[in-house]
């Protein structure tokens, strides 16, 4: 390209007569030429010197200054690539609660008004843990904080009115956090062609401290005190939460491992079938043996109405060394259903019913339904209103023994009144959605006959969560 110019432009010196008789022109164009052929000369200097990373002291010194940049660059996006490798794949979920309710000195176990806060802040990690040829591996850890154990009631069914409330046993000047739940999941993909993305049934080993509701007796629309109803017997089926035949440790957790299988080669009609293993009574807090005394099996199926999703879930349990109201540890069985359905583009039903068969429990039968409605026909599409009704029926063992029985033999009866028909819970709840990462729930509850006596006043409980979540 160089002889090419220069010899265009002699060819411009000389093709003009009058341009050929001027030497003054000619030796201008001859200085341009010259120019070029030094400036592709150092280009080309340039080129070589920047082809190699090496520092030299014959590089030019624009290239020195570019490598020296670049060697700082490097230094800076080293660690910063190397974290962002490390991070990828890691999900961090986190959330404050607080909870102040007051509830009439009718209600009470101390027989006075009674007001009551707490708070309570939930950490969740996720990230993965490696592959093992097509499988792949995760692992899950929560952390749990908190304050204050709530309005302390009468005599009732129902555990609480306040799922959230949580304490360490320490005491209330101890807000320090416990290390909730920590598994680990292995994910096996089955009966696929090349791309194990392509597969459309799992198998799912979990292995470790848990909570056993995240994997059974789930439910949309009741299943979440943070943000749904918080009335425990709303929460959780109350026979294996409120009746405590789940045998967890104080708050809620214990070891264990859960096998399911998934099924979703029809979309809207996914199933699958878990089983759980877990320690109960003192291997749940890992003060005793860790012998799989608490086993739960569940088939679960994705349901349609109207096109709307819904899930309808059975399960049946069998714990051998669940606490019983006499006092003494026994084989306690039982089943239920946990189903939830969109009827309407705004609204959830939900249903729950347990059933026990085995074991002296104060209450043998429990049947909660309810639902949320979204905001979106009063303009506010964010906000949901829910309502749910409850009924704990006692019995026949409890029935026969609530008014003279002593499980902690101390020589005075544990209840001392008659015990009969049901306990019956009402809550009515209003979420307000005031940004992406606040809420606020005005929440009511009522609880006739509570602990199935009829003798007893309505149990009427107010109350007001905010929940702060990221």
């Amino acid at each position: 390209m160089r002889r090419t110019l220069i010899a265009a432009l002699l060819a411009a010196g000389f093709a003009t007569p009058a341009l050929a008789a001027d030497d003054a022109v000619l030796a201008e164009l001859k200085r341009l030429a010259a120019r070029i052929e030094a400036l592709e000369q150092q280009n080309k200097s340039l080129q070589q010197a920047l082809a190699s990373e090496r520092l030299s002291d014959k590089d030019p010194e624009i290239v020195s200054r570019i490598k020296h940049l670049e060697t700082q660059v490097d230094a800076v996006k080293g660690p910063a690539t190397k974290l962002a490798e490390a991070l990828d794949g890691v999900k961090v979920e986190g959330s404050i609660t607080t909870v102040a309710q007051r509830v009439a000195g009718t209600g009470t176990a101390a027989g006075v008004d009674q007001s009551r806060t707490n708070y309570r802040g939930d950490l969740n990690v996720t990230m993965p843990v490696g592959s093992m040829g097509d499988n792949e591996g995760s692992f899950f850890t929560h952390l749990r904080f908190g304050q204050g154990t709530g309005v302390g009631l009468r005599s009732t069914y129902t555990s609480t009115p306040n799922t959230t409330a949580f304490q360490k046993a320490s005491g209330a000047d101890d807000s320090f956090a416990i290390l909730a739940q920590a598994w680990y999941q292995l994910k096996m993909p089955l009966n696929y062609a090349g791309r194990k993305e392509d597969a459309r049934d799992h198998v799912y080993l979990t292995v470790g401290k848990i909570d056993p509701f995240v994997f059974f007796d789930q439910n949309a629309a009741a299943d979440d005190e943070s943000a749904k109803f918080m009335n425990n017997a709303f929460v959780h089926n109350p026979l294996l939460d409120s009746g405590g035949d789940i045998g967890a440790d104080r708050y809620g957790f214990q070891p264990g491992a859960i096998l399911k299988y998934e099924n979703s080669s029809e979309k809207g009609g996914e199933w699958a079938l878990s089983v759980g293993a877990f320690s109960s009574g003192t291997g749940a807090n890992f003060s005793g043996a860790n012998r799989s005394s608490f086993v739960i099996a569940q088939a679960e199926m994705n349901t349609r109405f109207n096109h709307l999703p819904g899930t309808l879930r059975a399960y049946a349990w069998s714990n051998n060394r669940a606490q019983n109201y006499d006092g003494v540890q026994r084989r306690n069985t039982g089943w239920g259903a946990s189903a939830d359905q969109k009827v309407h583009e705004n609204l959830t039903l939900f249903g729950r019913y347990g059933n026990h068969s085995q074991g002296f429990v104060r209450f043998d039968r429990a049947l909660t339904v309810g639902g949320e409605l979204e905001g979106t026909a009063w303009g506010r599409s964010a906000d949901s209103m829910g309502l749910a009704f409850g009924s704990l029926r006692t019995s026949g063992d409890f029935r026969r023994d609530s008014l003279t029985v002593d499980g902690d033999g101390n020589g005075t009866a544990d209840f001392g009144f008659q015990a009969s028909g049901s306990e019956k819970q009402t809550e009515l709840y209003y979420r307000v959605k005031v940004n992406g990462n606040i809420e606020l729930s005005p929440n009511f509850q009522w609880i006739r006959n509570p602990g199935g006596n009829t003798t007893a006043p309505t149990v009427k409980v107010f109350g007001l969560r905010a929940k702060l979540g990221f």
